[in-house]
């Protein structure tokens, strides 16, 4: 069972840059999807992989992949699998999430309760008993279905990946950690630029861009659910995966991150956020407006999530508020400006002065750059 296939989810538009990540680790990918990566692997992978990516969701191991058009097929497909490999006696495990696109099964309840029962009659035959007590370590089950095709695994994340174990606090509609890192993966930033985000909020862009700076893995502060997974998956495969990330990691780097934010309140969750991902000794955070921001180096760059408008008074705001961006962006021409929203006329109002990168329901799709994702939906 050494040879394995995992499966990495992302965000919609952003598989290039995840696809990048697992080949640095050195692996070979299988197949890339909208908004998934699948790649080969032994065991150890499944820690180093939860341990090294940025920008995935979470880490399935794939359990295996079929055909099925009827539940009578999937009940059949799914109790050939051999889940006695991953699932012992004792093991409690269900079906946490399903989900089917084009397919001819859509019930997500009745996909759920099938691929269950169908995992209990498998390992009722292998162990011989009647019933499972389901009292040892967890073992979640994911089920998608796109076209006909299921494919069946585990979740070895459990929390999802994005969910780092810095940031307890937050202002609101932060940034995921996963899409931040991502989109700064997509710019040609390095360690030894300047990086500001003048709408730095929680201050989840320069955490992310610190901890790359600093080699500090993103798995280095949290657990995982498959750590309990000792039946198949050793103990010391994560214990080798923490070794490693502690020989990357360099926390005397000096490094130039600077954060604005109009709001204190917001700017004292962005200083506790770095304090716990143990890189605040990096980022250096400042209460001001973005209409006064300046800065006296002729080149640098900036990476931001300005405000988008979800409550109608707010967006009223936004035509100043982005000609004020746009003003800035104009006044600093030889830096280089990234700018993710989801306000629509955010090109409008910034014009070309910046790489503006919108977002529709969880799709991204860059302007006047690089295309990143799926044509958006009519509005």
């Amino acid at each position: 069972m050494n040879n394995i296939e995992l499966i990495a989810p992302c965000h919609f538009g952003l598989e290039a840059v995840l696809k990048r990540e697992i080949q640095d680790l050195g692996y070979e990918i299988a197949k890339v999807e909208d908004g998934r990566v699948t790649f080969f692997s032994d065991l150890g992978g499944i820690a180093r992989a939860n341990m090294f990516l940025r920008t995935a969701e979470r880490i399935l191991l794939k359990v295996g992949a079929f055909r099925a058009s009827t539940f009578e097929q999937l009940f059949d497909r799914t109790a050939e699998l051999a889940w006695e490999d991953f699932i012992p006696e004792d093991g409690k495990f269900w079906v946490k999430k399903a989900s089917t696109a084009k397919s001819k099964l859509y019930s997500a309840p009745d996909i759920q309760s099938i691929v269950k029962k169908a995992m209990v009659e498998r390992l009722k035959k292998r162990y011989r008993v009647s019933w499972f007590p389901e009292t040892g370590n967890e073992y979640p089950v994911r089920v998608f279905i796109l076209k006909d095709e299921v494919t069946v695994s585990l979740d070895t994340s459990g929390t999802p990946l994005h969910k780092r174990g810095y940031r307890t606090l937050t202002s609101e509609a932060p940034i995921r950690e996963t899409l931040a890192a991502a989109l700064i993966m997509l710019t040609p930033w390095k360690k030894d630029r300047i990086l500001v985000d003048p709408f730095c909020g929680s201050g989840t862009f320069l955490i992310e861009a610190a901890m790359m700076g600093a080699g500090i893995a993103p798995g280095m502060n949290r657990s995982f659910e498959a750590e309990a997974w000792t039946n198949f998956l050793p103990k010391k495969t994560w214990y080798d995966a923490a070794d490693e990330a502690g020989d990357l990691m360099d926390l005397d780097i000096s490094m130039d991150l600077q954060g604005y934010d109009k709001d204190s309140r917001v700017l004292k969750l962005a200083r506790e956020n770095a304090a716990a991902a143990e890189v605040d000794h990096l980022i250096h955070f400042q209460q001001r407006e973005v209409k006064d921001f300046s800065h006296p180096k002729p080149y640098g760059f900036i990476i931001t999530n300005p405000p988008y408008g979800e409550r109608l008074e707010e967006k009223e705001a936004l035509p100043e508020l982005y000609g004020q961006i746009g003003d800035i962006f104009q006044k600093m021409d030889t830096w280089s400006k990234y700018v993710i929203t989801s306000y629509e006329d955010a090109q409008k109002y910034i014009g070309k002065a910046a790489k503006v990168r919108k977002v529709y329901n969880g799709m991204i799709r860059a302007e006047f750059c690089q295309y990143l994702g799926p044509k958006p939906p009519r509005r």
